[in-house]
C-alpha cells in the first residue's frame, strides 16, 4: 500500500518542478534587463496586432461555415467579452438547439494577462459543472504563418447545466503557436517569445454548444472539436500572429 506521505510527495513533484522552472525563467529574464537598466517585465515588447484583438469585442469573430445571429460586448467579472451567438450556415436561427454561444476575451494591452476567466464564466452562467477533463486537438498553421508544424491545443472540456439548458463547453487560451487552459502555460510561452523580442498575444475562448439535458459530453466531442479547430485557426489568421489570411 502506498503511504500517504509518498502519495503527497508524488502529487507535489510536478507542481514543484513547474515552480522551479518559473523561478529560473524569471531570473534569466530579469538579469539582462537589470544589467542594461531596462526591466523587461516593465517594458515588454509591443503587440503588433493589438488593434485587431481589441476589435473582437465590438465585432466578434467571422467563422467559415457559420453565421452570426447576435453579437454584443458583455461584462463578465471585471472584463469585457465578446458574446456571440452563431449557427451553422443553413440551420434554422429560430431553433435554440442550433445556437452556439462563442465567448471571446482578447488581450487588451501589452501588460494584460489571463486571470480567473473560467471561474468567472462558470459563475456568470451559474452552471452546475460535471464530466470536466482536459482534451487535445491540433490545427494546421494558416498560409503566411511563421509556424510550420501542426499546432497542438489543450482545452478544458466539461458539461455546464442550469435548470433551463445544458451545454457542452470547451475553454482555452489561444495564442499563435499553441493553446492551453492554464495561465502558467501562457506565461511561459510569452516569456519564451519575449526572448526573441516577440509576444504570445492571447484570446480566452469559451465555446458552448447546446446538448441534451444532463447528457454525456462524449457524444458532442466531434462537433465541439471541429468548432474549436475553426476558432483557433481563424484567430491565427492575422489576429494573434499577424499572418495574412
Amino acid at each position: 500500500m502506498i503511504s500517504l506521505s509518498k502519495l503527497v510527495k508524488e502529487r507535489q513533484y510536478p507542481q514543484l518542478m513547474a515552480l522551479l522552472l518559473l523561478i529560473l525563467l524569471l531570473v534569466f529574464a530579469a538579469v539582462p534587463g537589470y544589467l542594461s537598466g531596462k526591466w523587461q517585465w516593465k517594458q515588454p515588447p509591443p503587440i503588433p496586432t493589438l488593434k485587431q484583438l481589441r476589435q473582437i469585442r465590438h465585432q466578434g469573430l467571422n467563422l467559415p461555415g457559420w453565421q452570426t445571429t447576435e453579437q454584443k460586448e458583455y461584462t463578465i467579472g471585471e472584463r469585457k467579452w465578446s458574446l456571440q451567438t452563431i449557427t451553422k450556415v443553413g440551420a434554422s436561427d429560430a431553433d435554440d438547439k442550433n445556437k452556439v454561444i462563442l465567448l471571446l476575451l482578447p488581450q487588451n494591452g501589452p501588460m494584460d494577462q489571463p486571470q480567473v476567466e473560467w471561474t468567472e464564466v462558470n459563475s456568470f452562467w451559474r452552471w452546475d459543472t460535471a464530466q470536466e477533463r482536459d482534451v487535445e486537438f491540433t490545427v494546421k498553421p494558416p498560409p503566411g504563418s511563421t509556424v510550420k508544424t501542426d499546432v497542438k491545443i489543450k482545452a478544458r472540456f466539461l458539461r455546464g447545466s442550469t435548470k433551463q439548458q445544458t451545454f457542452s463547453v470547451l475553454q482555452w487560451y489561444a495564442w499563435s503557436d499553441g493553446g492551453n487552459p492554464s495561465q502558467l502555460k501562457w506565461f511561459l510561452a510569452d516569456q519564451s517569445a519575449q526572448w526573441h523580442k516577440q509576444r504570445a498575444a492571447w484570446v480566452a475562448v469559451s465555446i458552448q454548444i447546446p446538448m441534451e439535458p444532463l447528457g454525456q459530453i462524449d457524444k458532442t466531442w466531434e462537433q465541439t472539436k471541429l468548432l474549436g479547430q475553426t476558432v483557433q485557426t481563424r484567430l491565427m489568421e492575422g489576429i494573434l500572429s499577424g499572418a495574412k489570411s
